[in-house]
């Protein structure tokens, strides 16, 4: 019975550290460094918070793509060939975002540390 104890929260910790560490191959990027690559046209910038939260407040040449819908609309709706750039709120929803455009074939993508939170 003690060992399943130790199995569970042994699992329970490797779901939390899997959460929280980057995906392999994204570049973290903070505000101070977007302000910079906003000019770029060769990057695709890309917003995952929801479009309420989009509506209310959000960076000029951002596309909203909600975290929940990315998965189904980033194929159609990005390109490959260009460095996508992903922001949320505070930096854990992009972070799963780059998970997920990795997994989908996306090569050059970055995260906004901090998110929309840091972003002044």
């Amino acid at each position: 019975m003690e060992y399943l104890n130790y199995l569970i929260i042994g699992l329970f910790l490797l779901f939390i550290i899997k959460r929280i560490i980057p995906a392999k191959g994204v570049r973290q990027i903070t505000t101070t460094d977007l302000k910079n690559e906003l000019k770029d046209r060769n990057k695709q910038f890309v917003d995952v918070r929801t479009p309420g939260e989009f509506k209310g407040r959000n960076i000029k040449g951002f596309k909203n793509l909600p975290l929940q819908q990315l998965a189904q609309k980033a194929e159609k709706e990005l390109s490959k060939d260009k460095e996508v750039v992903v922001i949320c709120q505070s930096g854990m929803r992009s972070q799963n975002a780059t998970k997920i455009l990795k997994k989908l074939g996306f090569t050059n993508v970055t995260n906004v540390k901090g998110g929309m939170s840091a972003w002044r």
